[in-house]
């Protein structure tokens, strides 16, 4: 066997530069977190995700201005798979390559088995999960023939360990930890990489309001409900940040971690110690 050889890995300030990133639910919360660090790391980036016309042209806007690279977007419904074929094919249009994909987009409904609604169960499961199915299906021919790619599936703790009343949540996450691996073994001798990131409670605007609301509901301290409601399950009794999510996609995105495919890391405090 002939090993060469690689210059050690550039360090994350322009890493990426060259490399086309699609980062799917990323208008705002933890998939603009993400398309901030790929950005900041010299990757051109497609956005995608539901919001204001006028706000998600300011976010592209800004991310040209920061980091001078090219900020595409998508609107494209990620429960829908023929959507999703055509978001890739755009972005192979207008880009001539696709290098790193993360999928992070996702929904969640919370409710007892038996009264679980049937369209939230469907829903959760095209957008948790198979939509990560067919973002992976239509970018790996492009990948391949690069010899080069990054598939990067935001999962969850919920991927790993289970909790009650969360049953779409938890078989889509648990699902995108089984798909991870499939990738991961499908492609381990083409220069892609598969690997899912999970994360435990992720502060973000919209888990403030869920402290708000839950102060109020059951007339506590915010920060009782942080660490005796949110963070019951985390040992380090703190949130998770974007920033912290976005330099490991960075990472798990670069030369750096060329040989790391296939596993689930979680991001959670300890959590899954348990």
């Amino acid at each position: 066997m002939n090993i060469q050889m690689k210059p050690q890995a550039a360090a994350a300030q322009n890493s990426l530069k060259g490399k086309v990133s699609l980062v799917t639910g990323s208008t705002s919360g933890i998939g603009l977190g993400i398309a901030r660090a790929l950005a900041a790391a010299g990757s051109d980036i497609v956005l995608n995700g539901f919001g204001n016309a006028e706000d998600i042209a300011k976010v592209q806007t800004e991310l040209q201005t920061e980091f001078g690279i090219d900020v595409g977007y998508s609107s494209a419904d990620m429960s829908k798979a023929d959507a999703i074929a055509a978001m890739i094919m755009t972005t192979l249009s207008e880009y001539g390559r696709l290098d790193i994909v993360v999928n992070n987009a996702g929904i969640q409904h919370v409710a007892p088995i038996d009264q679980f609604p049937i369209e939230k169960w469907n829903a959760i499961l095209a957008i948790n999960l198979s939509s990560a199915f067919h973002t992976t299906r239509a970018a790996l021919p492009a990948m391949r023939a690069n010899k080069y790619g990054r598939i990067i599936n935001i999962a969850s703790a919920h991927g790993l360990v289970a909790s009650p009343f969360k049953a779409a949540y938890v078989a889509a996450k648990h699902g995108v930890v089984g798909l991870t691996k499939t990738i991961a073994l499908e492609t381990a001798e083409e220069g892609i990489t598969c690997n899912a990131i999970c994360p435990g409670y992720v502060y973000t605007p919209l888990v403030e309001a869920q402290i708000e609301g839950q102060a109020k509901a059951h007339g506590i301290p915010r920060e009782q409900v942080i660490r005796d409601v949110l963070l019951a399950q985390q040992p380090n009794k703190r949130f998770a940040t974007v920033e912290e999510l976005g330099a490991l996609t960075v990472f798990l995105a670069s030369e750096a971690a060329a040989s790391i495919t296939g596993i689930a890391l979680p991001v959670d405090g300890g959590w899954t110690a348990h």
